[in-house]
């Protein structure tokens, strides 16, 4: 079941082509905008949602490409470049199995961006020294290592310990080597911070 926020954008110079191909998504229960050239799709204040982009790389003004290109570094439709280049006449089931792969990728890149921003707004709201103690323990480091790395006592790594795996969310220290690994942390070596 796909969510019913989705969009595909379509942007030909031809009318009837871009019309028949909005009938075509429509018919499969997609949300379609339509635009005939790629101006107009700049200028469109589009919605932050998961979406694709159907687009005529030879049409006057700025070319599907310098459209691709222009938008690239603004959004993520299509995420990372193009799903797939089709040919005109364009083959329907070829159509809808693209638009359907580029939805289920954008869908997925979406949720991993957002688990990742939840990830950094966990560690940023770690204390400093817990961001010291944490990469330390995430290296396979005992309490008591990280401890004497840091200059503290192994009483006070375990409270940190204990503070960082609540912060991080984390219902183990496996889960919490997980997340410190998909933050690609550091171990900044010995530090004479205060406790």
């Amino acid at each position: 079941m796909e969510p019913a926020n989705e969009l595909v954008y379509i942007v030909d110079d031809e009318a009837s082509v871009g019309e028949a191909l909005s009938a075509l998504l429509r018919a499969h229960g997609k949300r379609v905008q339509l635009f005939t050239s790629g101006q107009d799709f700049l200028d469109f204040a589009r919605q932050d949602s998961c979406a694709c982009l159907i687009l005529d790389l030879k049409m006057p003004g700025l070319c599907g490409l310098e459209v691709q290109k222009l938008i690239s570094a603004k959004t993520s439709i299509p995420k990372g470049g193009a799903v797939d280049f089709l040919t005109k006449p364009v083959d329907e089931e070829a159509l809808l199995a693209s638009v359907v792969r580029a939805l289920r990728q954008d869908r997925a890149s979406r949720q991993e961006a957002a688990e990742h921003a939840r990830l950094v707004a966990h560690y940023e709201s770690l204390t400093p020294r817990e961001r010291e103690v944490l990469p330390l323990l995430a290296s396979g480091l005992l309490n008591k290592q990280a401890a004497f790395e840091l200059g503290i006592t192994e009483y006070t790594v375990q409270i940190h310990r204990g503070h960082i795996m609540r912060k991080m969310e984390a219902d183990s220290f496996a889960t919490l080597v997980k997340l410190a690994g998909k933050l690609k942390l550091e171990t900044a070596g010995a530090s004479n911070g205060n406790t």
